[in-house]
């Protein structure tokens, strides 16, 4: 949403600060516009392969979104990993494997409807509990497997941003080339009077003036927001894996959470009075 704000102001500071003593009329050259677009595009396709293509296309509605990553969401995480290191206190680890094989099925699972949504939390969930039920790792292996599936869950959604900061990278000197064809043109039209000539200059500069408004106004703070959002998506994955290990060391379940609170982004973390009152609440229900 504030990206589209963003745009809006951009927008306004360079058209509406130009027309207060030019005219409009005078940037709207479509050759220039085509050219520009065609180029950027044609960049961006041939120099990703399909698969980042895909997920670049896919990631940028997300941009326009507000974050799901609140305070209540890391609420809902951290009471669903309590009740379910709670039973396994209780009852011991076997109990959980029905849960961990069909999280939608689960009484526990379907609790927390808005982390079922998210399939990469709960298959990131569900397969270290299944590696603790089978028992088979300790606590060194499970952490070093962790941070090998972290690095390359990051390089994953990192890559929409970076693809697009290239873009926006690229985006001035495809200005300046649409600028020299202009240029060319105006050259080859050196008979004409001033007055077309000038307005044959004007057009070849607008791609100049295209290509880094739209690389610094536009293609640019959507880049960064998209590293953003990427920077955002895996702190649940930290805060999970962080109280998985602490159960595992043998910390008792509320103990584990409050590992996993401390992860979190002090904007979206619960106080820990906030949260051993929820759980309460929650044991309550």
């Amino acid at each position: 949403m504030f990206l589209l704000v963003g745009y809006v102001i951009i927008l306004a500071a360079s058209l509406g600060t130009y027309a207060m003593h030019g005219n409009l009329l005078a940037l709207w050259v479509p050759a220039e516009y085509l050219a520009i677009v065609g180029l950027t595009i044609g960049a961006f396709v041939g120099g990703n392969d399909i698969r980042i293509i895909k997920a670049t296309v896919a990631a940028i509605p997300g941009a326009l979104k507000g974050s799901k990553f609140t305070t209540a969401f890391y609420v809902d995480v951290l009471a669903l990993l309590y009740e379910i290191l709670s039973k396994v206190r209780k009852e011991g680890l076997m109990s959980i494997e029905g849960d961990v094989e069909n999280p939608e099925a689960s009484p526990i699972f379907t609790k927390y409807p808005n982390i079922v949504a998210d399939h990469h939390v709960i298959e990131f969930m569900t397969d270290y509990l299944r590696m603790m039920v089978g028992g088979n790792l300790n606590t060194v292996e499970i952490e070093s497997l962790m941070d090998v599936e972290l690095e390359t869950h990051h390089h994953e959604t990192a890559e929409p941003g970076h693809v697009m900061s290239k873009s926006a990278d690229a985006l001035p000197a495809f200005g300046i080339i649409v600028a020299v064809m202009g240029v060319v043109n105006v050259m080859g039209s050196v008979g004409e009077p001033p007055a077309i000539l000038g307005r044959m200059i004007g057009g070849a500069l607008v791609g100049t003036f295209l290509g880094i408004l739209i690389s610094y106004g536009f293609v640019s703070p959507l880049a960064g927001l998209l590293a953003q959002k990427a920077h955002e998506g895996g702190t649940v994955f930290k805060c999970i894996k962080q109280v998985l290990l602490a159960s595992m060391s043998g910390y008792a379940p509320q103990v584990a959470v409050e590992f996993g609170r401390k992860v979190l982004d002090s904007t979206t973390r619960p106080s820990f009075r906030a949260l051993e009152d929820e759980l309460k609440a929650r044991r309550g229900r």
